[in-house]
């Protein structure tokens, strides 16, 4: 059956192959972004597939944004069926050097975000009485690394939200709430981080120069030969959000990977007090 499909963050890597394997399926798909200028690559992705949706504008951090894309939606399908919180944004940095503004705006894009997005649907799905809220979280918002912790904060909160949303709003008003956990994935998300580190100052010469060369030498590791063998690919993770929709019995949680299961079953299962966990991060990512 043809379902009533909004996903934010469209432009670009899993949101855009999401909408696109979706449209690919027949459903109705309702592709957004903050920019209606990023949609080029969306617009030849789905030239090339030879399949047809909407693309509205929508930025998750305006509240009138999302009023006037849900509206529009309404009025031509009179109902929403699955909402696809996609959108968010990156950021590396020890707590103490962030500014208040780019910690709040971390929290505003990935945790605040999904919740203007979900409170604007809720009433729709509450009086069809179905509906499917899908966060897209990540392994980070399971286990906490170094110099990303304020995303990782972001993402941990999603994942009590979600969680706690998932406890009511499924035998109260027949809205599942699911989350998509990717771990490493090939899209432009790790470059644009590293571009606004950069674009922030860099490396400082203070206190966390040591802590900063041994996080970026890690990341140097990341070549594009080595992503190609150990990171997925934004259609994989688009297909775990689809199987997640397509569930007739929705789980809360989603796991992109057997390696991200592994990531996070020493945390889980394993290890409770984070002992072990803290240890082999700091001898993965710092070498320490």
């Amino acid at each position: 059956m043809s379902k009533v499909i909004l996903i934010t963050g469209a432009s670009t890597g899993i949101g855009l192959e999401t909408a696109v394997q979706l449209a690919e399926q027949g459903h109705q798909v309702y592709a957004t972004m903050r920019n209606l200028n990023k949609r080029a690559l969306l617009d030849q992705e789905t030239e090339r597939r030879k399949v047809k949706l909407k693309i509205l504008q929508l930025d998750v951090q305006d509240e009138k944004s999302i009023a006037k894309c849900l509206e529009e939606i309404i009025s031509f399908e009179k109902k929403i069926d699955v909402l696809i919180n996609n959108a968010g944004a990156g950021f590396i940095k020890p707590m103490e050097q962030a500014s208040m503004e780019e910690i709040q705006q971390v929290m505003d894009v990935n945790f605040y975000g999904p919740i203007r997005c979900s409170k604007a649907v809720m009433p729709f799905m509450r009086k069809q009485k179905s509906g499917h809220i899908i966060n897209v979280s990540s392994v980070g918002g399971i286990v906490g690394s170094p110099v990303n912790e304020i995303y990782c904060a972001a993402k941990f909160a999603l994942e009590g939200l979600t969680e706690s949303l998932a406890t009511y709003l499924e035998p109260y008003f027949g809205i599942n709430v699911s989350l998509i956990e990717p771990g490493g994935t090939i899209t432009e998300f790790g470059n644009s981080l590293t571009e606004y580190f950069e674009s922030t100052g860099g490396i400082l010469n203070d206190d966390y120069k040591p802590l900063m060369e041994d996080y970026m030498a890690y990341r140097a590791t990341f070549t594009e030969e080595f992503k190609e063998k150990a990171f997925q690919k934004p259609a994989d993770i688009a297909s775990v959000i689809i199987r997640c929709m397509n569930d007739p019995n929705p789980k809360v949680r989603y796991l992109t990977s057997e390696g991200t299961l592994a990531f996070t079953k020493l945390k889980t299962s394993l290890d409770p007090d984070g002992e072990i966990m803290k240890a082999q991060l700091r001898k993965a990512i710092l070498n320490k």
